[in-house]
């Protein structure tokens, strides 16, 4: 299993959220399989996903797809960042 956490500016929180719901069919094609997300006061949110395909997920994330549906959210592209967490600390 795969995480990345990914990070953007939006334009409206409740409008991303709303809209941010309906990807199912495309966070399935992804490989993902479990979502956790918070949004700041300032419109910023973070999103940490758990993923099957690490490869295919990167893939349809840089498709025109995923851009359609960010710009749809109302996501500010230029601020979107991508962290795949490869480290671990066990307590």
């Amino acid at each position: 299993m795969a995480r990345i956490v990914i990070t953007a500016q939006v334009e409206d929180s409740s409008s991303w959220e709303e809209k941010f719901r309906t990807h199912g069919d495309l966070f399935r094609e992804q490989t993902i399989t479990d979502i956790h997300f918070s949004i700041s006061d300032d419109n910023e949110v973070a999103v940490y996903f758990e993923l099957d395909d690490l490869e295919k997920c990167m893939e349809i994330l840089n498709a025109p797809v995923t851009a359609e549906a960010m710009e749809t959210d109302g996501v500010k592209r230029e601020t979107v960042k991508i962290y795949v967490l490869d480290g671990q600390f066990a307590l």
